[in-house]
């Protein structure tokens, strides 16, 4: 059929975008604006000293929400960009915040520093992956 357009193909990269980012919304609104826990908000007190634990609750569904539509557009490499900036940032501010947090006055965010700190690490390596070619352009197995 000549002049049809064909169905994108599903991507793992633009999937990785929408459901990290409902999950960065879902934790902004319900985690932090709702209601942070203990150890987040000690964690974070060198940040909420400036910035109130709303607006970084705000942030965090706002950039969510950014990587969601992001992930929706098909062949938009620098809009899929943003959305991937929009994944690290907050999980970077976290890993720095309680890396901080962990050297200084609260030992016990050492443990989210790490998983905030290799979360950011992975979203950076799934960001420069490219999706699997469709199965037509893939070799055959023997």
């Amino acid at each position: 059929m000549r002049g049809a357009v064909a169905q994108p193909a599903f991507s793992r990269r633009r999937a990785f975008l929408v459901t990290v980012g409902l999950g960065w919304a879902g934790y902004g609104g319900l985690g932090i604006i709702n209601q942070p826990r203990y150890g987040t908000s000690r964690g974070l007190a060198d940040v909420t000293r400036y910035i109130p634990m709303d607006t970084l609750g705000w942030m965090w569904v706002t950039c969510g929400i950014v990587a969601a539509l992001a992930g929706l557009a098909v062949n938009c490499p620098r809009i899929q960009a943003l959305g991937y900036v929009s994944l690290g940032v907050p999980a970077g501010l976290w890993s720095g915040a309680f890396s901080a947090a962990a050297a200084t006055s609260y030992p016990a965010a050492v443990g989210s520093a790490c998983g905030w700190g290799a979360f950011t690490i992975g979203v950076v390596l799934v960001s420069g992956m490219d999706d699997p070619p469709p199965p037509h352009l893939r070799k055959r197995s023997r």
